[in-house]
């Protein structure tokens, strides 16, 4: 059933593994596709909970770029996941000004803010920064993570793929071009966020990809309370976000393509080197730059982080024996929680009262919810992996509950009762993702 894996994974495969795997692969590609293979397609191609989905996903993007029904912000950690299917379906140039947007709120050090809202909306509490070329908005940062860069730099990447208007990267923005201006959100990290002894870059300490640390009763700003820590999935965004920049916003013949594309080998290698621990087949949680801010008689290194690991693969850092044992390991994790689909966030989870926030108790929120946002992505990369048969499974109940509760949620408990805010666009554009790549396998093969 295994087809291809990304030709990146050549920096994390030996030499002679990698040229062994490229010859299989491309045997398997030539070969025609096997009985088990046609049914499986024409099973795919006829499954009309996945062309209800589109309609009702379609219908939503249709409608905003806001995260979802319960936040008025246009949040690029949220937009980055839906911009490809929503460019499908609303007007490329509403698109291409929400990229540019985010560029006139960039700090001179090159960071990037989580979102923007209109001036007279959003008071949460954030401390907001304000823009003279963007008078209507105001914008804000969750400091605790380190992943808003990497997820512009996708974002305009994914944009420029899906259109070939790579015009945008000379549009001037405050004085700076939009190609120099993704430079500066890559070397933001890198500068500000970098640990020199690990060759890795840090945020806070959170559950995996969330934004929320334990030691506040809110969480979502780095202070003198935090905890430094480097994990997985900010530096596997990162891999992915230098990766597309090198492909998609440097010229061929210019030497930062050479000069990128070493700075991402050598973080590759220090995230296989830190983070990857082969007795177990899983990445630690996280490596502190100072201590955890959990209970001494709990062993975090027992948890599994499902979305930095789907991030992982996305970026090439497993092999394919890595990416089918942690598949497995995630779809025992999902059994041990009784969770309803492979969305399901880390297990096991942080135990009652070490996140101060109260959202975050176990099995709620980002401590061990159920997220189509995350769960979609898992099931395209097992499907990019060979792994068809098992991201069709994977995809069936997320689609059913998507039917079922007549629209798209930000998370699920496990016992499937929707939560948060309802028409989640994240859950929708990665849902429609899914489909579109399990539906290209299918019709190469039907």
């Amino acid at each position: 059933m295994r087809s291809s894996v990304p030709t990146h994974i050549a920096g994390v495969l030996s030499l002679a593994a990698f040229l062994t795997f490229q010859t299989v692969s491309a045997q398997r590609q030539s070969a025609p596709p096997s009985d088990a293979e046609r049914e499986l397609a024409r099973t795919i191609m006829a499954d009309k909970r996945m062309d209800e989905v589109l309609r009702m996903g379609r219908e939503l993007l249709k409608s905003g770029m806001n995260a979802g029904s319960g936040y008025r912000e246009v949040w690029i950690r949220d937009l980055n996941t839906f911009i490809v299917p929503l460019l499908d379906v609303a007007p490329r140039q509403s698109v291409r000004d929400a990229l540019i947007t985010f560029f006139h709120f960039q700090g001179e050090d090159g960071n990037v803010i989580d979102g923007y809202v209109p001036k007279d909306a959003g008071n949460a509490g954030y401390k907001y920064r304000h823009a003279d070329t963007m008078p209507g908005l105001k914008a804000h940062k969750n400091t605790v993570e380190t992943d808003q860069e990497s997820s512009l730099a996708q974002a305009v990447c994914r944009y420029i793929t899906k259109t070939k208007d790579a015009g945008i990267l000379d549009e001037g923005v405050r004085g700076i071009t939009v190609r120099r201006r993704v430079e500066m959100a890559l070397e933001y990290p890198l500068k500000h966020r970098f640990s020199e002894k690990h060759g890795l870059v840090w945020g806070a300490t959170t559950a995996d990809w969330g934004d929320v640390q334990p030691e506040h009763e809110w969480g979502v700003e780095l202070d003198e309370s935090s905890n430094r820590a480097i994990d997985i999935y900010d530096n596997a965004m990162l891999v992915v976000a230098i990766g597309d920049f090198v492909k998609t916003g440097i010229p061929a013949t210019d030497e930062r393509k050479r000069e990128w594309t070493e700075r991402n080998t050598r973080l590759r290698a220090a995230i296989r080197n830190h983070l990857w621990d082969k007795a177990t087949g899983k990445f630690i949680p996280h490596i502190y730059l100072g201590k955890s801010p959990f209970p001494p008689d709990f062993d975090e290194r027992g948890v599994f982080y499902h979305g930095g690991t789907t991030v992982a693969i996305e970026a090439g850092l497993l092999t394919p024996e890595e990416i089918r044992d942690s598949y497995e390991t995630m779809r025992g994790n999902v059994k041990r929680a009784n969770a309803a689909s492979i969305g399901l966030t880390l297990y096991p989870p942080y135990p009652e009262g070490t996140f101060k926030n109260r959202s975050m108790a176990p099995y709620s929120y980002q401590n061990g919810g159920d997220w189509d946002w995350f769960g979609g992505r898992t099931v395209t990369q097992l499907a990019r992996a060979g792994l068809v048969g098992e991201a069709y499974r994977e995809l069936i109940p997320m689609l059913e509950r998507a039917i079922g509760h007549n629209g798209f949620y930000e998370w699920w408990t496990p016992s499937n009762e929707p939560k948060g805010s309802g028409q989640f666009r994240g859950a929708a554009g990665v849902l429609i993702e899914a489909i579109a790549t399990l539906r290209d396998w299918a019709d190469a093969r039907d």
